[in-house]
């Protein structure tokens, strides 16, 4: 991995054909994450990385880096943790590693990835991605053509100026279906037009679901709530993603990154979005439950052309064979006399069956040997496996080296561990998991996951689990391993593991009952809202930041840092910044004068200096028109509270419009929306802001900075009476609902010096005679 180059800006000058040709030959780059680091498949993983397991016979990894680089992808970098010696091996012996590879991988080991996350981390680290890159865990399926949602990602972040952080690919499944598990079941709020993402939630456990109200309230024209997509956990991303785990240690998972993002989406200006396609087939295999219906898929050939006969992998020696009702047979496979395989059924080379055995919609191994009278139905045996006669398996998992002897039934979802023996003559329960490890080791497993295989302490704890015997009533007289019960998997402390293998849901989630349950007794305690409680300290914490500020001189970017960083840990939104940033700046006054009571004017003496101060805070928050309007609600609803101060309003208002805090049509806007009270339409006719008034009376953008300037001109009164004389004009009267009294009353209210009065009375002599129908009444 020599030669790579740093972080390079996307941001810089140059030729536009330069940069068109520079985009055209950027490589396409995927990071592979070899591990799940979760214990899904636990037993089965204690002996196998999930991305070495057989899938239809080839490993896992394999199927997810055919598909990279049947996308184009031209360097991948595979990252390993637990069990990374076996994976590293198995590459090096891959085609993926020959020269002669399209697809250049990198194999990046170390025992000290914890989550995708850490991963993430490394690569930023590193300066591993230059470019746009796909992020894939290695036990993805998928034959999905995404070149359409590269170009849309990178039109985006063209146009968009690379506010789109990553691209999530998902495919229409309708709810139910086989391919979509429950525990990666969700629910997808979107923007009809940009594709953007509003809101995404997964769906297991809950008895309903709750949306932020936000996602109504985006400026969308058309959004859509969809619950019929499938999540391919396959996302386009931009180098900037990996920063962002950086920047933030509490993202862990691909989860947290796109709840954060879309949480903060306002603040960081990142945006997520989604690429929906009808066509391929994508799945993730995160369970047993999901292993089966892959394989089935796989078998049915729905992930064309990745089918079993294919040899994808180039494996020495004849691919098998494909026959009708979807039959596979490898080379060397011995048939005996009777038996039938009835439909999707694929068998590994060198395999002997013996007679009258009956299997369907299974997948048997290599150099197994099965007796007489065997019936497979929805079974998965692994390679070097010994079935004796009389032996039926049902919808389970057989792996490596396991011997299953005569009369032995294994029932629904049972799994048999690496180098179990099971029997003679027992049946297992549904859900029975069997496995050479004893389950005591599991509270172990945190301490020596990662310890060296010589480990003297670990080598002593396996001895010690031999040494407690196997049960012959679980395994038979004759069998070898440890029944893992469902506590076994419960008591670890990875909460994942309150599911099963098969994904199944052993300890519900109290919670989600209790939000179907019936209405809340009248007499149950209260408990206050931990949301409001945290809204209040956000304002308190606010206060204190912008106090701190003025007394140790700090800048304005300094305090956006330290609001942001109380936004997001009180899970504030933008909207609740904006109106708490506002209530706060407008109280201060009476912070720094405590027992002092304010006059109107005394208060705009004091605050007009604050806010001048403070203008490129607000102007970090107020960008968008709905911003301008919360931040004008928030004005409104203070004043409301202080009508002894209803003289100062319209000095504040003129200094944030003079500041460019507030637009001068938004203010327009935010008058004409009228009062809901009568003490706000009372507010409204105050001396000042009623000119404000659009129903009969509108205000020109000239007018208004007109205004402005004769309100900033104090020297020279034949200039300061020229400006007011065509402020006046700049205000146009429609049906004769509003009389320029009150026009001339407002600029006597910015300028209240009684000597300019005659200059006011001077420009009204000039206005009526040129235009008697504006006359000032008596």
């Amino acid at each position: 991995m020599s030669g790579k180059g740093g972080k390079q800006s996307r941001s810089g000058g140059g030729r536009k054909g330069a940069d068109d040709q520079e985009e055209e030959e950027q490589p396409l780059q995927a990071v592979l994450i070899a591990d799940s680091f979760n214990r899904r498949f636990f037993p089965i993983t204690k002996d196998q990385p999930r991305a070495l397991l057989p899938l239809g016979n080839v490993a896992m990894i394999d199927y997810t880096l055919e598909f990279l680089t049947s996308t184009g992808v031209q360097e991948t970098f595979v990252f390993c943790c637990w069990m990374s010696h076996k994976i590293k091996e198995h590459l090096l012996k891959s085609k993926w590693c020959r020269p002669t590879s399209p697809n250049t991988v990198h194999i990046i080991t170390s025992d000290l990835y914890r989550s995708l996350g850490d991963v993430l981390r490394d690569v930023d680290a590193k300066n591993l991605v230059r470019y746009d890159f796909v992020l894939v865990y290695g036990d993805v399926v998928s034959n999905i053509d995404v070149t359409q949602a590269l170009q849309e990602h990178k039109h985006r972040r063209k146009v968009e100026k690379n506010i789109s952080v990553m691209t999530m690919v998902f495919k229409e499944s309708s709810p139910g279906h086989k391919s979509r598990c429950e525990e990666d079941d969700i629910i997808v709020a979107m923007d009809t037009k940009s594709q953007r993402v509003l809101h995404y939630q997964k769906t297991q456990g809950l008895k309903k679901l709750q949306f932020p109200m936000n996602i109504f309230h985006n400026g969308s024209e058309d959004f859509e709530i969809r619950h019929d997509l499938l999540d391919c956990h396959i996302s386009i991303c931009s180098p900037q993603v990996a920063e962002l785990f950086t920047d933030n240690f509490d993202y862990q998972t691909r989860n947290d990154f796109v709840r954060g993002m879309l949480v903060n989406e306002e603040i960081l200006g990142n945006q997520i979005h989604m690429h929906v396609t009808k066509d391929g087939y994508g799945a993730r295999v995160s369970n047993l439950l999901m292993y089966d219906s892959v394989s089935s898929d796989l078998i049915r050939r729905w992930v064309y052309p990745l089918t079993p006969e294919a040899n994808f992998t180039d494996r020495e020696g004849p691919p098998c064979t494909h026959s009708r009702h979807n039959v596979y047979r490898g080379p060397g496979v011995s048939l005996g006399h009777g038996s039938q395989m009835v439909e999707n059924v694929l068998i590994g080379c060198g395999t002997s069956i013996g007679a009258d055995c009956h299997i369907s919609n299974s997948v048997i191994g290599s150099n197994c040997n099965i007796g007489d009278n065997v019936t497979l139905d929805c079974a998965y045996v692994w390679n070097h496996v010994t079935i004796s006669k009389n032996v039926t398996i049902s919808q389970s998992v057989v792996c490596d080296r396991v011997e299953i002897r005569e009369g032995v039934r294994l029932n629904k979802q049972c799994v048999l561990a690496y180098n179990v023996l099971i029997g003679p003559n027992v049946s297992l329960p549904d859900g029975t998991v069997v496995s050479m490890h004893h389950p005591d080791e599991e509270e172990e497993e945190d301490d020596d996951e990662f310890l060296s295989d010589g480990d003297a302490d670990a080598s002593q704890s396996k001895e010690k689990n031999k040494q407690k015997g196997f049960n012959p009533a679980e395994v038979g007289v004759e069998g070898k391993g440890f029944v893992w019960k469902t506590s076994s998997l419960d008591d670890t402390d990875d909460e994942e593991l309150s599911q099963c293998l098969w994904g199944l849901v052993l300890n519900p989630d109290p919670e989600s009952d209790s939000e179907a349950s019936e209405p809340d007794d009248p007499d149950d305690p209260v408990i206050p809202s931990p949301e409001m409680d945290d809204v209040k300290v956000f304002e308190l914490e606010v206060l204190g930041t912008l106090q701190r500020g003025l007394e140790e001189n700090i800048g304005c970017d300094n305090l956006v840092v330290e609001v942001n960083s109380l936004k997001y840990a009180y899970n504030i939104t933008l909207r609740e910044v904006m109106q708490m940033l506002t209530r706060v700046v407008l109280e201060f006054p009476f912070q720094q004068q405590q027992g002092v009571q304010l006059s109107a004017a005394q208060y705009a003496t004091v605050l007009l200096p604050l806010i001048e101060r403070w203008a490129p805070l607000f102007k970090n928050y107020v960008k968008k028109a709905q911003d301008h309007l919360d931040c004008l609600s928030a004005f409104e609803e203070h004043f409301l509270e202080q009508e002894k101060h209803w003289p100062a309003m319209i000095k504040v208002l003129m200094s944030m419009y003079q500041l460019e805090i507030l637009e001068e049509e938004l203010i327009m806007r935010w008058f004409s929306q009228g009062a809901t009270t009568d003490k706000g339409r009372q507010l409204r006719k105050n001396k000042g802001v009623g000119t404000l008034r659009t129903r009969g009376c509108r205000s020109s953008s000239s007018g208004w900075r007109r205004l402005r300037t004769s309100h900033q001109k104090t020297n020279d009164a034949d200039e300061e009476t020229v400006d007011l004389k065509d402020c006046l004009w700049a205000f146009r009267w429609e049906g004769g609902s509003s009389s320029a009294v009150e026009v001339f009353l407002a600029i006597a209210q910015l300028f209240p010096d009684p000597e300019k009065m005659q200059y006011i009375t001077q420009c009204h002599d000039r206005a009526h005679a040129s235009a008697p129908g504006m006359a000032l009444s008596k």
